[in-house]
């Protein structure tokens, strides 16, 4: 197998009429979807637009995917951007990827409109495209694209936060996300009877886990509307009204229904698979979540956007003791895993027993690196430094961790700036560049309360600090919000004049958490 599509065109042919995806209000079916796809595919290579990436600006809706899967059967990539995406990272991911077409539905028509005519593309709705009768001219076209690609061909783009305030494209391939959803599958033990709840928008890589998953065995995902996750009660209900039976979830959307009370009222009566990730667990919440479902197998994931999803798993079969994180446990098969400590000259060596080290991957599923961003990919894909025998890249996470007496990895913290906050992956130099843009801002700089999960930021200048917060409410994604802001006199710096990250923590420490 060498192309994603070959999920659906072999599950099509198997269980058309059975629905794929649905939002709980709107349906597609397998065949749907497949002749949705068919026509995107055609209309783009209609267009000149195969081949190269091809935003997808829609609501949180099953056409969505039908574009995705349309983008690759045209050879392009798509890159997904969500409809509350502030205008300011749009415009730097399309100022990025430089699309000649952006697929839009109703609802963001207008916007997608604005976009292209600043950004030299075109705007078309999904619905236009979908609308198009496949003939045996477009089904030869498409078939000539088939017998172009080949499984290292770039499939989708997703951008993550980037240090220098420029969000980074990371390009998965066909190969990569293949293996990714065969060991993810076997693992969990996906078939044709899950029925997945969504919960990761679709811009982000963690929508993985159900989108492929469902075209690889004739599955069903609900794409969860996302204000059923401010009412613990009613997100409960919306799983049960339809028997959803496999949630991969950010821990936050977990422990929001844990302490809350909600199972005093109800609980999930069909979940058998509970798979979480991009945070850490709280071991308590985690046993009430054990103790409501007793019959429910429950998995922690860890794995960076750079290596396509999810790279180990910990299957949680044993009691942890108070206090005990739980694990990141061990790596998906053909994918390794090195803990490594580095040297001063560039070197490195394998960490001790129970000694930290930064967790380093190698193996097929990492990505093809960052779009556009040559300096970057080469900054985080490097050389594996335990052999010079032949080129071996392997990613470097920045996340430092440790093996625990059972031979488990368990993760331990960041080795920079980068912080994972509400089950994202940021930078705090993204908040900082867009921050210090602001009128009357001089100087910024952003700290992290890991304890509180709080990000803290700290600015001089005139700007008042209630309209700058609303200017940034406007600026940056809701996940990258600062929850605390501080105005200085003087931004506070080291000997060497660099921001005082130290410094300002212990300030905020001092100040705001008396």
């Amino acid at each position: 197998m060498k192309n994603v599509l070959e999920y659906l065109e072999s599950t099509v042919t198997r269980v058309p009429d059975k629905v794929a995806y649905s939002d709980g209000t709107e349906n597609m079916t397998f065949a749907e979807v497949s002749r949705c796809a068919a026509a995107v595919g055609a209309y783009l290579l209609d267009k000149g637009a195969g081949g190269g990436p091809v935003a997808v600006l829609t609501g949180k809706h099953p056409h969505a995917i039908a574009c995705f899967f349309g983008v690759v059967y045209a050879g392009g990539s798509y890159v997904p951007i969500d409809d509350e995406m502030p205008e300011t990272r749009v415009g730097l991911i399309l100022d990025n990827v430089r699309v000649r077409v952006i697929i839009c539905d109703g609802s963001t028509y207008k916007r997608a409109c604005a976009l292209a005519d600043e950004h030299g593309a075109e705007a078309v709705m999904c619905e236009e495209m979908f609308a198009r009768t496949v003939t045996d001219a477009d089904r030869d076209a498409l078939a000539r694209v088939r017998r172009r690609q080949i499984d290292t061909d770039p499939i989708y783009m997703v951008f993550t936060s980037g240090s220098t305030g420029v969000p980074k494209g990371v390009a998965a391939c066909h190969r990569s996300v293949i293996d990714y959803i065969e060991a993810l599958s076997s693992t969990l033990c996906f078939d044709e009877d899950t029925v997945f709840g969504n919960q990761a928008p679709l811009y982000f890589d963690a929508c993985l886990k159900e989108l492929y998953p469902t075209v690889k065995f004739g599955a069903t995902a609900y794409l969860i509307p996302k204000s059923n996750f401010m009412f613990p009660v009613k997100l409960v209900e919306f799983l049960n009204e339809h028997r959803i039976n496999t949630v991969c979830w950010v821990v936050s959307a977990l422990t929001m229904i844990s302490s809350t009370g909600t199972f005093d009222t109800v609980k999930p009566e069909f979940l058998r698979t509970v798979a979480f990730g991009s945070e850490v667990f709280p071991p308590s919440q985690l046993k009430i979540w054990r103790q409501a479902l007793p019959g429910c197998e429950f998995y922690n994931l860890y794995g960076p956007t750079e290596c396509t999803g999810m790279s180990c798993f910990y299957h949680v079969t044993d009691e942890l003791s108070d206090g005990e994180p739980v694990p990141i446990g061990e790596p998906f098969p053909n994918t390794d895993v090195m803990l490594l400590v580095w040297g001063e000259d560039g070197g490195a060596r394998l960490a001790g027993d129970g000694e930290e080290g930064e967790l380093c991957i190698r193996g097929t599923p990492l990505t093809l690196g960052y779009y556009n961003n040559a300096e970057e990919t080469d900054r985080a894909f490097v050389q594996n430094p335990l052999h010079h025998h032949y080129h071996e890249f392997i990613y470097r996470t920045g996340d430092i961790a440790r093996c625990n007496e059972r031979g488990q990895l368990v993760f331990v913290s960041r080795r920079d700036h980068q912080i994972k906050h509400m089950g994202h992956r940021i930078e705090l130099g993204e908040i900082e560049y867009i921050a210090a843009a602001c009128e009357g801002v001089t100087n910024v700089c952003c700290v992290y309360d890991r304890d509180a999960g709080k990000i803290v930021f700290f600015y001089t200048g005139t700007a008042d600090k209630r309209q700058l917060t609303v200017e940034l409410r406007h600026k940056l994604p809701r996940y990258m919000l600062p929850n605390v802001t501080v105005k200085l006199d003087e931004m506070m710096l080291t000997p060497n004049g660099k921001r005082d990250r130290r410094g300002l923590y212990e300030l905020y420490l001092k100040t705001e958490k008396k």
